[in-house]
């Protein structure tokens, strides 16, 4: 993985609350056993027509925005378990998913794959939609080490939570097998000790 320090990028708002993983990423794309070409079918049924042109209502395909990170609704990532879902939020390029609510399993899915989720508060939520929408050149900053996060329009920030491992895995740009070999000469030590 990538290292996570500090990240400054504009934003692509999607105010819509209750996005389930069927929505992030339909089922019958689940049928791939590596994550290659997931972000091309990130919110596909959104996103693109039947024929498969793309819907120009849709915020993916507004040029006016872009970044990487996302800014979701309320309970982003609820339904079915499928890591598919970070997966493709990943592969479409986003680092950083804002929401005042995560479900807990995409919440871990992202963490493990790169992505950090970042809640808020709903007014804090708001008022980033709020500038989002007047300006699609609205930039925050996340600073994952001082754990907060900033609108750069008019300088408020918040603090958010992380669980102390994942921010180590994140910072350090480490996967659960990468943060356990870099123990190794820890563990190999405990274990000669127990002989």
């Amino acid at each position: 993985m990538e290292k996570f320090v500090t990240l400054t990028s504009t934003v692509v708002p999607l105010p819509i609350e209750n996005v389930d993983t069927d929505q992030i990423i339909p089922a019958r794309f689940l049928k791939a056993t590596n994550k290659e070409g997931f972000g091309d079918n990130l919110f596909a049924d959104w996103r693109y027509n039947k024929d498969g042109s793309p819907k120009t209502n849709f915020i993916l395909n507004n040029p006016a925005y872009g970044g990487s990170i996302l800014v979701a609704g309320k309970n982003f990532g609820s339904g079915s378990s499928r890591e598919h879902a970070a997966w493709a939020i990943d592969g479409y390029g986003f680092k950083v998913v804002v929401s005042s609510f995560f479900a807990d399993i995409f919440k871990n899915n992202a963490l493990n794959n790169g992505v950090l989720p970042v809640v808020v508060s709903a007014e804090f939520l708001a008022e980033i939609f709020n500038e989002a929408n007047k300006d699609p050149k609205l930039t925050l900053t996340v600073d994952l080490e001082n754990q907060t996060i900033t609108n750069n329009a008019d300088g408020k920030s918040e603090s958010f939570e992380i669980n102390s491992y994942k921010k180590e895995c994140l910072l350090k740009g480490l996967d659960d097998i990468d943060y356990l070999l870099s123990k190794k000469e820890l563990i190999e030590q405990y274990e000669a000790s127990k002989k």
